[in-house]
């Protein structure tokens, strides 16, 4: 039997992922020092109370509430009780013992990334991530190592699965959102307070990291455009359907050239996504990212984006990568954020829209509503108008109104909206949803 030189293991949070981790660590302890070099010793796990039920059954003498003491002396520090605090202060005691930290903490990197890559750096460790940005799915070291030699120019990402799974469910069952947000909660795929999800907060961060990773720019969270899909409604998903496209809640990180110098652009939004692209056959609760690169060309990367079991996957992937590292020596490899390029604000992205408005039946009105685009530099590319209905004899009829417009600046875009909404031929406008992926 090979003799391996041990690494102790500090795990901070016993909860889905956490459990799983610790299970696996332990019933797979031989294999997983073979593929790394070192025996991993699964010296403990801090957890906030003793006696929580879990989901996996473990040695109780492994747990402990200590967890200043368990990351003092560790090789590597396991870090899954999300939130910032106290997460944010052990990963940085970890780190400046000089352990490597593996963390999926999303919320963590999307707002202290900086600070943390950095105290790294000072001490030559490293930190991985890469259960941070879409779970199962390997995305992170694909970004960091396998295209580090070529240029990301965009990514598309369905990142949150709890809304690709509503958005699915309304897409092939006609369903309410209500609805189906409901049969998510019973079905423990949303939280009793989706706002995190549903909201695009969830996204948003992950958004964050991977633009941050791709374009080699520290991306601070508040200049992530953020729209959530609480707007999106049955007759809006018919919609969708009837043009070619269907919904998806889209993380989009792109670079932008202009005139004199380059930027990156990263916003999460309903977005119509034609359903010839593969992203439109993401189904269910699975996560998806689409990458296009100037050399590689276009990769998907597609799998579980969440789940106790398939996230630990990715986490012990990064224990074994930080194993090699303390095997092999060296400093860390430190995250790249030399391009230091601007991140701007969505209103200079040019992308084109579907709007939806109610309008007035009455002679003319094609004609107001072209003229309001045309003045605001926004051109129809298509254009369906609905049977005209209203109550009674008192009512004015109304009828609905689907323009496709062409690509423009989104300022121009939503300042034509804007008009359009005070017009007084525009009852309202319905929805507005932006193209992406054509």
């Amino acid at each position: 039997m090979t003799e391996y030189r041990r690494l102790r293991v500090a795990l901070l949070g016993a909860g889905a992922v956490g459990s799983q981790v610790a299970s696996l660590l332990l019933r797979h302890g031989d294999e997983l020092a073979d593929r790394a070099g070192a025996e991993l010793e699964l010296a403990g796990i801090a957890v906030r109370d003793l006696e929580a039920p879990r989901d996996v059954e473990l040695p109780r003498e492994l747990f402990t509430t200590d967890a200043e003491s368990l990351i003092t002396g560790a090789d590597i520090v396991i870090e899954l009780m999300g939130g910032i605090e106290p997460a944010r202060s052990h990963i940085l005691r970890g780190l400046g013992s000089g352990a490597d930290v593996v963390t999926a903490n999303k919320a963590l990197l999307a707002t202290h990334g900086p600070e943390v890559f950095e105290a790294a750096d000072r001490v030559g460790a490293s930190v991985y991530y890469e259960a941070a940005a879409a779970g199962a799915i390997p995305i992170i070291r694909p970004l960091r190592d396998s295209l580090a030699g070529d240029r990301v120019v965009r990514i598309m990402g369905i990142v949150n699965g709890t809304t690709n799974y509503i958005l699915d469910r309304m897409d092939s069952e006609g369903a309410d959102f209500a609805d189906v947000l409901a049969d998510a909660q019973r079905l423990g795929y949303a939280e009793a307070d989706p706002t995190a999800d549903v909201e695009g907060y969830d996204a948003a961060q992950k958004a964050a990291i991977l633009a941050s990773l791709a374009f080699h720019t520290a991306v601070p969270l508040d200049a992530v455009h953020r729209e959530g899909i609480t707007s999106v409604t049955a007759a809006m998903i018919e919609e969708a359907r009837a043009a070619g496209f269907v919904i998806k809640l889209l993380a989009v990180c792109e670079r932008l050239s202009g005139a004199d110098a380059e930027s990156i652009s990263v916003r999460v939004y309903p977005a119509l996504v034609p359903r010839s692209h593969p992203l439109a056959s993401v189904h269910g609760a699975n996560n998806a990212v689409f990458v296009e690169a100037e050399a590689a060309g276009s990769l998907m990367f597609y799998g579980a984006g969440a789940g106790g079991v398939q996230t630990a996957s990715a986490v012990l992937g990064d224990v074994v990568s930080a194993a090699r590292r303390h095997i092999a020596g060296g400093v860390g490899v430190g995250e790249s954020t030399r391009a230091n390029l601007p991140v701007v604000s969505i209103g200079h992205v040019t992308t084109r829209y579907q709007i939806t408005l109610e309008v007035t039946d009455e002679p003319g009105v094609l004609a107001t509503v072209a003229g309001i685009l045309s003045e605001g530099g926004v051109s129809v590319a298509t254009l369906v108008q609905t049977v005209a209905h209203g109550e009674g004899e008192d009512d004015a009829a109304t009828a609905h109104l689907i323009i496709g417009t062409h690509r423009a600046p989104d300022s121009a875009l939503s300042a034509a909206v804007d008009r359009l909404a005070a017009s007084d031929v525009v009852e309202r406008v319905v929805s507005v949803l932006r193209v992406e992926g054509e």
